[in-house]
């Protein structure tokens, strides 16, 4: 394995283990400022401020797990896409549980400070039946 599909495969296990702690900033630290964010249904989410406000609406109030299968990481340069399937599970008090299962592909780039940050995003995960 590359040492750029080792820190790629690290982002992706921190920005998991963030996610399901809360850490708001700590998900900010692993993406660009020129983040834009894809999903089937809803209009792109640009920036790290339109993210950090849709995670602070539910961090902190549901648990949330997930699951994740890398399926492929190519790297040239100061750009790498990585393909991988997630299953994410979240659990509000009082609610039933919500499952999204799919595929989501990401554009990461390598920064000045040579840290790998997801800078796109195409997440194509569905409510799972």
């Amino acid at each position: 394995m590359s040492p750029d599909e080792q820190a790629i495969r690290e982002v992706i296990a921190e920005w998991l283990r963030a996610s399901s702690a809360g850490d708001v900033d700590a998900v900010l630290r692993l993406m660009t400022d020129d983040v834009v964010f894809l999903g089937p249904g809803r209009p792109p989410m640009c920036g790290k401020a339109a993210f950090a406000h849709g995670m602070r609406e539910w961090a902190g109030k549901m648990q949330v797990e997930a699951t994740h299968e890398v399926r492929e990481i190519a790297a040239s340069g100061d750009l790498a896409s990585c393909w991988v399937t997630l299953e994410v599970r979240m659990d509000a008090p009082g609610a039933a549980p919500v499952v999204r299962r799919g595929d989501v592909l990401s554009v990461y780039r390598r920064e000045a400070d040579g840290a790998w940050r997801i800078a796109r995003d195409a997440n194509m995960q569905t409510l799972a039946s």
